[in-house]
C-alpha cells in the first residue's frame, strides 16, 4: 500500500483557541499535539505538516494535582560540568506556566525538523487574552470528560 501524500493545495492551516482555565495539564497537551499534527484531518500524512495552529489562554490557570506538583521535577543542563539544575512544577508553573504548556506538547510531537516546525505553530499565553485576533481563530471546546466512579 502506497502512503497517501496531500498535495499542497489540499492543505489548510486553521486557528485554534483553547481555553486552559481548570484543564488536567496531560489531556490538554494531547488535544493540542492532535491539532498541531494534523490528526484530525482525514488528509493527515506522518510525514507532512498538516496540522493546524493553536493559541492557548489561561496557560496559568490548568488543574495539577499537589501531589504532582511537588513530586513531578523538569531537569535542565548547560552542558558544562555540573551544570544540572532541576525545578518542581509548582515553581515552574507559579514563575511561567507558558514553559509547562510548551514542553509537555514538545514531548508529545516528533522529534526532528517537522516536530520543531509543529511545535513553532503553538502559541501559549498565561492571561486571558492574546494578540491573534487578526488570524480570526476559532474557539475550540475541549472534550468533555466524564466521570463515572462509583463509590
Amino acid at each position: 500500500m502506497r502512503t497517501y501524500t496531500p498535495k499542497a493545495s489540499e492543505i489548510t492551516h486553521d486557528w485554534h483557541v483553547i481555553d486552559a482555565d481548570g484543564a488536567v495539564l496531560g489531556r490538554l497537551a494531547t488535544e493540542i499535539a492532535t491539532l498541531l499534527r494534523g490528526k484530525h484531518k482525514p488528509i493527515f500524512a506522518p510525514h507532512i505538516d498538516t496540522g493546524d495552529h493553536v493559541i492557548v489562554v489561561n496557560a496559568s490557570k490548568i488543574a495539577v494535582s499537589p501531589r504532582k506538583g511537588h513530586d513531578k521535577i523538569y531537569y535542565r543542563h548547560s552542558q558544562y560540568p555540573g551544570g544540572l539544575s532541576s525545578e518542581r512544577l509548582e515553581d515552574l508553573l507559579a514563575r511561567n506556566p507558558e514553559r509547562v504548556v510548551k514542553l509537555a506538547v514538545r514531548r508529545m510531537l516528533p522529534k526532528g525538523p517537522l516536530g520543531r516546525r509543529q511545535l513553532k505553530k503553538l502559541k501559549v499565553h498565561g492571561g486571558p487574552s492574546h494578540p491573534h485576533q487578526a488570524q480570526q481563530p476559532k474557539v475550540r471546546p475541549l472534550p468533555a470528560r466524564s466521570i463515572a466512579r462509583t463509590a
